[in-house]
């Protein structure tokens, strides 16, 4: 018999940062999630010549360099700023200073696809231009996927600190998110910096290319007519603490991380598996201590591709039945940020609690039939939402369900709660 585990932190969010393509910073990304902006554009990371299309959602109105104070912009590639930039906005939002996050021990968990293949792609470009086989040693060294984490604690100069690269893929900020629910919840950390960052690439762009993935011009989740993804890019940060200590410094609270649920099917490489996803969103709802019924939004993984749309809402209902929530998916704004995607919908999910609507997915004309699902076409709608659920899906059936609430200091006054035996 297992022993069941004693009383358990609550674990808030009160601070985030975000650049992606629709806007950089809370504020403005929520105002672009409400108009349903579109981040597609040319894609300029690199030379795009002998493909049919190459359209994708790059960040060219905000450098992430601009955010740092400690280290020199070129010991980080473009993943690593993008991280550490958005960590610096979390803290900022979350009205703490750096010395406030130097005195706790802290968690820092990034996830991500790709790491710095970006420098990668520049790396082999510089070798076959120049024939020398020699590699710039200073952008060698930021290849290493360790750099992610530890480039964030370097730069909010953090010690007492765990610092962790998570590559679970496109499931990597849940992954993320859940450790640090986990260290907070149980007492091993103070304070939690996680989520996720990735940058357009010319290594992943050709992959899915390759997989025939790629939408030609626009990404149309659960659309009868949808053609694929588009890639992009960003970084997705919460910052983390427990409800005691977000109560004692008067904080803003913006949702309560009810808990997460993840699977591992590894049946196939590339393609998605209902039951494993179903598998993971029934353990997130165990550990968040809800039912289906509670759930009143789901941020769908939702790629626009045939297999997964399909695959994803098959697993949906063989949760919910017939009475699903509305379903949506920011991909359709952002494109597929690969270890990024899930953080950033996460980011939505506490902006969609805390201001009462619901982000739409834009593009939609006509909802394919093995996808019924009310995906708020191109329209944002208000709406009293309690709980909502963040899908990650990966390749290789690495699968992570976050469940989010709002909070209501009125309805929710106790400070921890017990644990399932079987979370």
């Amino acid at each position: 018999m297992r022993p069941t585990r004693g009383p358990r932190r609550r674990v808030v969010i009160t601070g985030m940062g975000v650049i992606s393509c629709i806007g950089t910073g809370v504020d403005v990304f929520a105002e672009g999630l409400k108009a349903g902006r579109s981040g597609a554009k040319p894609i300029t990371a690199f030379d795009t010549s002998g493909f049919a299309h190459s359209i994708g959602c790059e960040i060219n109105d905000a450098d992430p360099a601009d955010w740092l104070r400690t280290l020199p912009a070129d010991e980080l590639g473009r993943a690593a700023q993008f991280a550490a930039a958005a960590s610096r906005m979390a803290v900022a939002d979350a009205g703490l200073t750096e010395e406030d996050v130097q005195a706790r021990r802290a968690l820092v968990a990034v996830g991500t696809s790709d790491g710095e293949s970006r420098d990668l792609d520049h790396l082999v470009a510089a070798q076959i231009a120049g024939g020398t086989g020699r590699m710039d040693p200073t952008v060698a060294r930021r290849v290493f996927l360790s750099r992610l984490s530890v480039g964030v604690a370097r730069e909010l100069g953090l010690e007492d600190v765990e610092a962790v690269t998570v590559p679970t893929a496109c499931a990597a900020g849940n992954y993320a998110i859940g450790a640090g629910y986990d260290g907070i919840s149980a007492g091993d950390v103070e304070m939690a910096l996680c989520g996720g960052t990735d940058a357009v690439c010319r290594k992943t762009f050709t992959g899915f290319y390759r997989l025939r993935t790629i939408a030609p011009q626009v990404c149309r989740p659960f659309d009868l007519h949808r053609e694929g993804m588009l890639v992009g890019e960003g970084s997705g940060v919460l910052l983390m603490e427990s409800l005691e200590s977000a109560l004692a410094r008067g904080a803003h609270i913006y949702a309560e991380v009810l808990g997460y649920g993840l699977s591992c099917d590894a049946r196939h490489p590339v393609a998605p598996d209902r039951d494993s996803i179903a598998r993971s969103i029934r353990a997130a709802h165990r550990q968040a201590g809800i039912t289906a019924t509670d759930v009143d939004l789901i941020s769908a993984h939702g790629t626009g591709t045939r297999a997964n749309d399909a695959t994803e809402v098959s697993a949906i209902r063989e949760v919910f039945g017939e009475d699903m929530p509305r379903t949506v998916s920011i991909k359709s704004m952002i494109g597929h940020a690969m270890g990024a995607a899930s953080a950033l919908a996460a980011v939505a999910c506490a902006i969609a609690l805390r201001q009462g609507f619901i982000p739409p997915t834009i593009n939609h004309v006509e909802t394919d039939p093995e996808c019924p699902v009310d995906c708020v076409p191109n329209k944002a709608v208000e709406a009293d939402l309690r709980v909502a659920e963040n899908h990650g899906l990966a390749f290789g059936g690495n699968n992570a369900v976050l469940v989010l609430a709002r909070y209501d200091e009125r309805d929710m006054p106790a400070l921890t709660r017990m644990a399932p035996a079987d979370d």
